[in-house]
């Protein structure tokens, strides 16, 4: 199948200012060129152009929104330089399995300053003795080159140098002892309070009873007085009947 047949088979009747991602990989380029793609896929964000024949980018259309650009297991040899001005912003590209044979082939690259990955693996470049080191040196804004870092470390992988990770999970736990502890301490303090309070209306309570104890004591004593009171005056009411009666016999 052909690119351009290819391409309007991608878009399925779509507005090419709608598309952000085009997978072209397998398809014929007869002449080595880009055959269809055009400045119309304003929003395009990824290009897959794998496996097609491809011998340069010369004839790249303007994509000011690309970010990543696939042209692996092609025949390009160079060519490189249109990319600085067509597709500006791109961050990722792979040229492995290209016909890439000298560092000035890719030195251009250096004006795709936001370019972080690049990959060059089965490149006839790769094979130099100081590939990687000159490679970094050439593309300081660089930091991934067939997938690992200048320390060789994969994207992602955590460096021995900086330890271990923090273990979430400790955190989590070291929290909740935290919210615990501060539960315990809030019930501790509310106990106490609650106890407290429990004595303070325990005395409080005792000392009314204590002072109706006291008043019910004067009541009985006052009743007492009363009753005495009563019988002594009835006493002595009964001596004067009984000297009227002495002398009414004599």
């Amino acid at each position: 199948m052909d690119m351009k047949k290819r391409i309007s088979l991608e878009l399925r009747d779509r507005n090419p200012a709608e598309v952000q991602q085009l997978v072209l990989a397998g398809c014929l380029s007869p002449d080595g060129q880009l055959q269809g793609l055009t400045s119309e896929f304003s929003a395009l964000q990824e290009l897959s152009l794998v496996n097609v024949g491809l011998s340069s980018l010369a004839n790249m259309p303007s994509l000011p929104t690309l970010r990543k650009l696939e042209v692996s297991d092609n025949i390009i040899s160079g060519g490189l330089d249109s990319l600085k001005e067509k597709c500006p912003n791109l961050t990722s590209l792979n040229l492995s399995g290209n016909k890439i044979k000298e560092l000035s082939s890719i030195e251009t690259l250096q004006n795709l300053k936001q370019l972080r990955r690049l990959d060059l693996f089965s490149c006839e470049v790769s094979r130099r003795d100081d590939y990687r080191d000159a490679v970094f040196t050439l593309l300081p804004h660089l930091r991934f080159l067939d997938g690992l870092d200048q320390q060789e470390q994969e994207e992602g992988e955590p460096d021995d140098k900086a330890g271990p990770p923090a273990d979430d999970d400790d955190d989590d736990h070291e929290d909740e002892d935290d919210e615990d502890d501060s539960s315990e301490g809030e019930e501790d303090e509310v106990g106490l309070s609650y106890l407290m309070k429990e004595g303070i209306q325990d005395e409080e309570d005792d000392g009314d009873y204590v002072e109706e104890e006291e008043e019910e004591e004067e009541e009985e004593e006052e009743d007492d007085g009363d009753v005495r009171g009563e019988k002594r005056k009835r006493e002595a009411e009964d001596d004067d009947d009984d000297d009227d009666d002495d002398d009414d016999d004599e």
